[in-house]
């Protein structure tokens, strides 16, 4: 009998590339679909996974649904992917980031609890919640010091994972997560941002390239990597929380000489400074320790950085010349 999985927020980029992960390994993959736009599929259109997934309508603020979902699709591992994830968006929108990306996690844990509190539940925390670095590098026992609306309500539901493991004794592990780019990213993430306006500029579609903090350093990893970790967490016989990274730190300069070399351009001759892109609180430097995960998990990150850009401005260049 096959492994049947539930995926929430299925249609974001980590949600498209574990679905293609899990499916490769022979599960039945459920997901949750929250109607909010019509062009929600794309990235699992772009993967060549829609067809062979099931959606589920339903929202991750609406306990019932999820409730309803989870007795559809009867999954032996629940993957909670689905937040209001853009860190920038979080200041703007308090209250839906906190009903969404907080509140949320809580109602898929209540919702396993009262349908089958056997299966097996991952939850995405991140990066963000160390916000104001207490130590050089971060690790599981780093303490949290979040600095967006965002970073605050996934400590909340990172917190309530571990008490619902504790309480109900759930198999319930959190992956601390650094961030993890694609050419699925979004385009209002700056990794993305800074590759599409690559290839608008080498197109001739754009001309300069507006950024706010340059200087920021960040632990950027390739999704595609990550999403085995997720699952791998899910395999142990104890639950647990890890940090996830590649253990190396990069300032957005330097990701952007990446990008622009690739079409062979200097980037200082492109990239301007706005001021209406810093943050109200800016999180100067992420660096993760992914010693845990390497130890226990027998996993690391396989993509440089390098790779990681050349492969997504490679993408945006066949995108906006089919444009």
């Amino acid at each position: 009998m096959s492994k049947r999985a539930f995926i929430t927020g299925i249609t974001g980029q980590d949600g498209a590339y574990l679905a293609r992960f899990l499916l490769d390994k022979g599960y039945e993959v459920f997901g949750l679909l929250a109607r909010r736009s019509s062009s929600t599929s794309w990235r699992l259109e772009y993967l060549n996974v829609l067809s062979h997934i099931k959606l589920i309508d339903g929202d991750l603020t609406d306990l019932a649904a999820i409730i309803r979902a989870l007795r559809i699709a009867k999954p032996t591992e629940i993957y909670n992917l689905g937040a209001q994830s853009f860190v920038g968006s979080s200041w703007d929108q308090p209250i839906l980031t906190g009903q969404a990306t907080g509140i949320g996690v809580t109602n898929v844990l209540e919702a396993i609890r009262l349908t089958d509190s056997s299966a097996r539940f991952y939850q995405a925390s991140t990066s963000e919640m160390f916000g104001l670095i207490q130590e050089t590098t971060q690790s599981e026992k780093t303490p949290f010091y979040p600095r967006s609306p965002y970073g605050v309500a996934k400590l909340y539901g990172h917190w309530m994972t571990v008490n619902y493991r504790e309480s109900f004794n759930m198999h319930a592990s959190s992956g601390i997560l650094f961030n993890h780019e694609s050419p699925l990213r979004g385009i209002e993430f700056v990794t993305r941002k800074v590759t599409d306006g690559v290839a608008r500029i080498k197109l001739g579609r754009q001309k300069s390239l507006m950024l706010g903090n340059i200087d920021a350093q960040r632990d950027w990893g390739f999704a595609g990597d990550y999403v085995e970790a997720m699952w791998l967490m899910l395999q142990q016989d104890q639950p647990d929380d890890y940090v996830i990274a590649t253990g190396v730190t990069t300032t957005v300069r330097d990701m952007c000489r990446i990008a622009f070399e690739r079409v062979g351009l200097d980037y200082e001759n492109y990239v301007k400074i706005d001021p209406r892109y810093y943050r109200p609180a800016e999180v100067e430097v992420l660096l993760g320790n992914p010693a845990k995960a390497k130890s226990r998990l027998a996993w690391s990150a396989k993509t440089s950085l390098k790779e990681l850009i050349e492969m997504m401005v490679d993408a945006d260049l066949a995108r906006v010349s089919a444009q």
